[in-house]
């Protein structure tokens, strides 16, 4: 595996990412009691660069209303969770693609509020003008560009008194995003873009987060 250099959306850029993704062993979690979900980490170009589609969820829903996002959700019975991450791009922020398109999967997160989230990383030619957020459950969709993925004050680690694990977060322009979404993220740059076989598990999320 092996760093990135330019943040251009090529087909260079693809064929770095899958290998860097391949290359890494990542890990599944099991625990009958937690729910299984599934995000994507969809690329796309925006602008003259490649970005990962982050998304503001509705604040009236039920669970982490108004927070930072990948698309994503439960898993069904009988479906894979590339099957989910791809359902769910298309029902969210309206992308509509095929097994092809997906590059490999991330370690498996665990989160405070029961769920086992595999992260999918997904590559696509769209751009973001034909992207349409799905008002029940987007409010709006985001680039989070490779640049502002690479940023050299990202990420935050804050201790809390309710665990003994630090918080991680990523800034987003004048925003911070907290984990899980945040650990994702940060996996998400340091293998697929690094070439770093780096672990997340050990970040814990904001209490807020929890529930």
């Amino acid at each position: 595996m092996h760093p990135i250099e330019d943040f251009g959306f090529t087909p260079d850029l693809r064929a770095h990412i899958a290998g860097n993704v391949d290359a890494f062993q990542d890990r599944r979690h099991a625990e009958l009691a937690l729910r299984s979900a599934a995000v994507a980490l969809a690329i796309f170009r925006h602008e003259d660069q490649a970005a990962v589609i982050v998304t503001r969820r509705a604040p009236r829903l039920r669970d982490h209303g108004g927070q930072w996002a990948l698309p994503g959700g439960g898993i069904d019975a009988g479906e894979t969770a590339t099957g989910a991450a791809l359902r769910e791009l298309a029902e969210e922020v309206n992308l509509d693609l095929d097994a092809s398109a997906v590059l490999g999967t991330l370690d498996d997160y665990v989160t405070r509020s029961g769920f086992i989230i595999t992260p999918v990383v997904v590559w696509t030619d769209i751009e973001d003008a034909n992207l349409l957020p799905n008002p029940d459950e987007v409010e709006s969709i985001h680039a989070f560009t490779f640049s502002e993925l690479m940023r050299s004050d990202s990420p935050n680690l804050e201790n809390i008194p309710e665990s003994d694990r630090p918080v991680l977060s990523m800034n987003y322009r004048d925003d911070r995003i907290y984990s899980p979404t945040a650990a994702v993220l940060y996996q998400f740059r340091e293998v697929a873009l690094q070439g770093n076989a780096t672990r997340v598990k050990h970040f814990d999320q904001p209490v807020f987060a929890w529930k």
